[in-house]
């Protein structure tokens, strides 16, 4: 556009600025030629491009470019590493300049609210705190390079299960503390040029006509200035979509939803001015992409293949090494078994799926780095039917070799957008080969691959050594050698817990809901959250990750400063790291919060900061953790607002969510928290508030009766509200007197000072 947006606005025609609301095509918004504004191309690209210039499909890969496979979200979450995520998305973004692609549809960002989810790969995390600082890494990647990102999906979307018209129910506190604050990072850090609407319904309302989703919460709290788009399908009523603050169907329907604009607004049932609002959006996101129609770029396919290596290898985590088997040693036979080891799983299902630019399998990545490895099958995929023999292959080839490295999974059948699993196992034919090769060779290396979380514990009871790989992209069989023969030291870290079974979930009892309604019984307490606060054991807790060294922290210190009552209270935590081992490696320093005293219920703790750190050998370094005041806030409903109580907090240290050996406890004052006293304010609380204490003392001098005269009575009925008290005749001031109290308690409340409330 050659002219300015007010000047486009007051040219376009009522049927062209309905039409802008809509696109024009599956990934192209609407071109209005008459005018010099041009369509751009938004397409997937959570962990790669998904490009198809000529026609969409949404759930495959065909027509789509070439383009670098990335580890999926589930895999380099585990790296807790926002500069690799940044480095990740300015690879993303060169090749979506090479394609002439304005908007990348990613990352994902929602949360792990069960490990059933079928898009589970597509999420990093369980905690919104890890979740936010991983997607303003790669959104701020993206975006340095003039290629926008969509944050998807907003909000609530944790299951497959009937996505389109499932009403999420979840209670705002919730929805606060878990399942927006990433959403609410990454654009107050970050302002993505786009947000995507989810599918789902949250609490009666589809999200693309959720208003208090996309305009109240969204713009005017957190001061979203992009666009909103739906996911490809999630418009199910145009004019009230738009009315809330939806500003781009997509793919558009055609033939149907503008004519319905159009007429609500010739029906006087929307304004043009709200219109030219959502058209304003448009034009400006068409403005910022449209840089890229004229680029004539290329992308560097072996450096960008070289990159998903070195993030397929910093996304594995080393779960377990009993007697040190890992890394090979140099001189060792090796059996490599398992179809995926020659047939890689290295991506999800559905519309992330990528046509990478190449795939490494790990038969020739393990046999180009280490001498001597011998290959069996071991079992098979989909296709069953030659499995007995399979296995005796592979016990033969287990026995004649000194370290046995068997490649376990999930095959794509078990886990895609589009469903969610039915349970956490393995492939029975996969644990049955485990078994007779485990007898074999007691030396026993296991590799797991598989987007989601799944039961463990009859893997590491066979295994010496256990390899989370995640489905780690392109490149991963080459990142999954490099850990293995000690080219690269494994640092990464669960960014989701593994329980010991799924019935130890939280959401087990209410996932995926039924009749159309999902309630999250649960609340806050997904993932570690409810694991640490029924005290269960898990199978490896969140944060954990073994490395090839070892490290330790001392020295904790903590320095509190700022003010909660202008928002600016801050604690500084910083702590000495150590690498004790004998090679280099890097770790992940984590610390999390404690409230031991609060008046609502909290998580036993919750991760706040992190960092990570590399070292030599006996390198020891000093790092420092920011806290800000949220760290120390919860959501009150009661208040409608982020509050931190006055007390003790405690700042746990250490190397996972289980392992936090270094503690400090800060005293934080705070104002205190008043909830406005009423008639229908219990005796408690009118007892528990000062000025209401001094209030009911006062009427009691002047004849009223005292309804805290006697303590035991007040253990009964201190429940009560004030006016059923009332009610019953001597025991609390009658109605008026409450009245008047109350009255004087906003005043007092208002002025607290004694001599200016008598100065009025």
């Amino acid at each position: 556009m050659t002219v300015s947006i007010d000047e486009v606005l007051a040219e376009l025609t009522l049927d062209e600025k309905a039409a802008l609301t809509s696109g024009s095509g599956f990934w192209w918004t609407h071109a209005v030629e008459r005018l010099g504004i041009p369509r751009i191309m938004l397409a997937d690209g959570p962990h790669g491009l998904r490009a198809q210039p000529v026609q969409g499909d949404h759930v495959g890969i065909g027509g789509s470019l070439p383009a670098t496979c990335f580890p999926t979200a589930s895999a380099i979450a585990s790296s807790w590493n926002p500069a690799l995520l940044r480095s990740v998305g300015e690879a993303l973004a060169q090749e979506a300049r090479a394609c002439n692609l304005s908007v990348i549809l990613g990352p994902g960002i929602n949360m792990k609210r069960s490990p059933l989810c079928g898009r589970n790969f597509e999420y990093f995390s369980e905690d919104p705190y890890l979740a936010g600082e991983l997607a303003v890494g790669i959104v701020e990647g993206i975006q340095s390079k003039g290629v926008g990102t969509s944050v998807k999906h907003y909000a609530a979307n944790n299951q497959e299960t009937d996505r389109l018209r499932v009403d999420a129910q979840v209670d705002e506190r919730s929805l606060r503390e878990i399942y927006l604050p990433a959403f609410e990072r990454v654009v107050t850090a970050s302002q993505p040029w786009t947000v995507m609407c989810s599918y789902n319904k949250v609490n009666g309302l589809p999200a693309s006509e959720n208003r208090w989703l996309l305009t109240e919460v969204l713009r005017e709290e957190w001061g979203f200035d992009g666009l909103v788009v739906s996911d490809w399908g999630a418009v199910y009523h145009r004019v009230p979509a738009l009315d809330a603050g939806l500003d781009l169907e997509m793919p558009p329907k055609l033939g149907r939803s503008p004519q319905e604009v159009m007429a609500a607004v010739h029906a006087g049932e929307l304004s043009e001015g709200l219109l030219d609002q959502r058209v304003r959006t448009v034009l400006e996101l068409v403005s910022r992409g449209m840089h890229v129609l004229e680029l004539d770029e290329e992308f560097d396919a072996d450096a960008h293949h070289a990159l998903a290596r070195r993030a397929a290898a910093e996304s594995v985590v080393l779960l377990q090494n009993t007697d040190e088997v890992l890394p090979l040693p140099a001189g060792a036979s090796v059996a490599l078994i398992g179809e995926f080891a020659r047939t890689p799983r290295f991506q999800g299902a559905g519309s992330s799926q990528v046509n990478p630019t190449r795939v490494e399998n790990l038969v020739d990545e393990l046999s180009a780095a280490h001498a001597d490895v011998r290959f069996a099958a071991g079992y098979g995929v989909g296709d069953t039917s030659n499995d007995a023999g399979l296995s005796d292959e592979a016990v033969s080839v287990a026995r004649s070799a000194d370290v046995v490295v068997i490649v376990l999974g999930l095959p794509g059948s078990y886990e895609s957008e589009g469903f969610d699993r039915t349970h956490m196992r393995l492939p029975a034919n996969q644990l049955d080969v485990l078994s007779a090769v485990a007898e074999a060779n007691p030396s026993l290396v296991v590799v797991l691959v598989n987007g989601s979380t799944v039961e463990v514990d009859e893997v590491s009871r066979r295994a010496k050594a256990l390899v989370e790989a995640w489905l780690g992209g392109q490149a991963a069989a080459g990142g999954i050698a490099d850990v293995l023969t000690g080219r690269i030291n494994p640092s990464g870290r669960l960014a989701e817990t593994f329980p010991h079974r799924l019935e130890d979930s939280s959401s087990y009892l209410n996932f995926p809901g039924d009749s159309q309604v999902v309630r999250y019984g649960e609340g806050l307490y997904i993932g570690y959250r409810g694991y640490d606060k029924q005290r269960q054991d898990v199978a490896f807790p969140f944060g954990y990750g073994l490395s090839y060294t070892s490290f330790e922290m001392r020295d904790l210190a903590v320095s509190v400063s700022g003010d909660v009552a202008d928002g600016t209270l801050t604690a500084s935590v910083s702590v000495t790291v150590t690498n004790t081992g004998p090679v280099a490696g890097a770790h992940v320093v984590q610390a999390y919060i404690w409230d031991p005293e609060s008046s609502v219920h909290r998580p036993v703790r919750e991760l706040k900061g992190f960092v990570r750190v590399t070292l030599e050998p006996e390198q020891s370094t000093r790092v420092q953790l920011d806290l800000d005041q949220r760290a120390f806030s919860f959501w009150s409903e009661r208040f409608g607002r982020w509050v931190v109580e006055a007390g003790e907090f405690v700042i746990e240290v250490g190397h996972h969510s289980r392992d936090l050996p270094l503690t400090a406890t800060i005293e934080i004052g705070a104002p205190p928290l008043r909830p406005p006293l009423t008639a229908d304010s219990t005796l408690h609380e009118w007892a528990a508030d000062p000025i209401g204490r001094e209030l009911l003392a006062e009427a009691a001098a002047e004849g009223a009766p005292d309804p805290l005269r006697d303590a035991e009575l007040v253990e009964v009925v201190g429940t009560m509200p004030m006016s059923t008290l009332a009610a019953f005749g001597p025991m609390a001031p009658d109605y008026d007197t409450l009245d008047r109290l109350a009255a004087q308690w906003r005043e007092r409340t208002d002025n607290p000072d004694p001599a200016a409330r008598a100065a009025r």
